[in-house]
This record gives C-alpha cells, structure tokens and sequence, in this order.
C-alpha cells in the first residue's frame, strides 16, 4: 500500500492512499475522515485496518487525479528529521573522511526546510558548494524507545525518498558545523510516496538507490553496501530517547552530486518512487 500527501492549489493538503493504480482520498473511506497528519494515521505501526478498509470500500469510491510527480512532503512538517551520515563507504570518500566506527554519524534537521516533490531548490548565498544526496528514508509508525535491530521492522510504518540537500564547504571547514549545513530553506525532500513494509517481502537489500543529476547516475548503490545496516540505524537512533511516529530515519547516501543554478536533481529508490528538484 502507498500513502501520499497532495499538493494543493488551492486548498488543504489530503492525504491520498492507493488501491490498485488508482488514488483514494483518506477521508472519504469510512472510520478516516478526520485523519490530516501521517504520524496519526501511521501511529501505532500497524496499517492493516486502513488496507482492509481501502479493500472493502475502494471500489465504491471515486479516484482522485493525484501525481506523485507533484506531491508534498510525505513528512509532517512537525516531525523530526534524523540522518545518518557517511554510512556508506562512497559517500565518505567523496568528502575524504573516515566513515564512524563507534556508530553512524547523525544529525537532526528542522522540519521548516521540507519542500514538496518538482519545488525548487534555493541555493543559499552562505554556501559556495551545495550538494544533493539521495537516501532511503524510513517512517516511524509506533511510539518506541530502545529497539533491537532485529525487531525495526514492528516499528516502521514504511520507506519513502529523501532527498538531502548540504553546504558542504561547511563541514568540509568544521564537522561539526553538519546540522547548521544542512538546515537551510529547501534542503529536505521527503515523499513522494509513503510504501509499507509488506511490499518488501524479500527486504531491501536489492533495492537501488540512485543520485541523478541532469540525468545522468552520479551515484548508486543498495541497503547491502551500508556500514550500519537499517536495522543498527534503528537501534541507534531509538537508544536512550523516545521516537514519535511520523519521525523520519535518513539512512545515509551512495553518493552527493554537486549542484548549480539550472540543474536538476533526483533521488531515485526502485519500488518507492522518484523525487526531482530544479536548482536556483
């Protein structure tokens, strides 16, 4: 089952689920009308009762015109945003940098820097050297604390896109500038599709995660090749501290594409979906 957010012009934001190849607003499915944000319709963790709901009244329902290519965050805007970084080998040579070996490198970004799926990119004048990097994102479903990395698959709701933006001179200068590097206007995308776990049967170590840049694959690789896998992500991340659902678990990049004014950048995740940002 896939889950998005519209975009709207004018009017609310609604969520959106599929049945079969069509869209079906939310609040028109019975026991759903008054659900607006993705952390309440994923807390809990458990999506079942939406699925049979979507299966006994889809067919009753009338579609909605809903693109992904034009979607909003499928992140609350309220919702913590954590990323691991360097977490695959590729990605720390590209920044000549040892990747972590007591844990994967993290941050946390605001919410205030989302933009939906086909928004522009804004390049800040405090950054010479922006870089774009597409990531595997995971959804909290159910409140949790102290997971074991054998168990991360009862708290996630499902997987999505990233698209994670950086001033990367900045954290070339000083590491610890990472958070404040990737905070700006515009730096996250999130969407455009919320996928749940069931249609992972096989797992995700074969699904493909690819950087583009006007076109061109400037990095790729899959979930096998991360140093910490996304079962450690999960027991570090929940260690010590409460996640909320909703709360969105960055998993690291293949490979960053340095971008300019006039391009155009993707993340790209076999079996999730494709985010693309025009850059000014």
């Amino acid at each position: 089952m896939k889950l998005a957010r519209t975009s709207p012009d004018p009017g609310p934001v609604e969520i959106v689920v599929s049945h079969g190849t069509n869209w079906l607003p939310l609040n028109r499915i019975p026991g759903y009308a008054e659900v607006s944000r993705i952390a309440d319709l994923v807390e809990g963790g458990d999506l079942r009762a939406l699925a049979e709901a979507v299966e006994r009244h889809g067919d009753d329902l009338p579609p909605v015109g809903f693109d992904p290519a034009t979607s909003s965050p499928v992140a609350d805007r309220a919702a913590d945003i954590w990323g691991a970084g360097l977490n695959y080998l590729r990605h720390s040579e590209d920044l000549a940098a040892q990747q972590p070996t007591s844990g994967p490198g993290s941050y946390l970004r605001p919410g205030g820097c989302l933009i939906g799926n086909k928004d522009h990119i804004e390049l800040p004048d405090q950054s010479e050297r922006v870089t774009a990097e597409a990531e595997l994102g995971l959804v909290i479903g159910t409140a949790c604390k102290n997971v074991k990395r054998d168990e991360w698959r009862s708290v996630v709701a499902g997987v999505t896109c990233v698209l994670d933006m950086t001033a990367e001179d900045a954290i070339r200068e000083n590491p610890r500038h990472i958070p404040w590097a990737k905070g700006f206007d515009t730096f996250c995308s999130v969407g455009p599709v919320l996928v749940t776990l069931d249609e992972f049967p096989d797992g995700f170590d074969t699904v493909r995660i690819s950087t583009v840049l006007n076109g061109e694959t400037v990095a790729s690789a899959t979930p096998a090749a991360m140093k910490y896998g996304l079962g450690h992500l999960v027991e570090y991340f929940t260690a010590g501290r409460v996640l909320a659902p909703g709360t969105v678990l960055c998993t690291g990049t293949p490979g960053a594409a340095v971008i300019n004014p006039g391009d155009t950048v993707q993340s790209v995740v076999e079996g999730v979906g494709t985010l693309t940002h025009p850059v000014r």
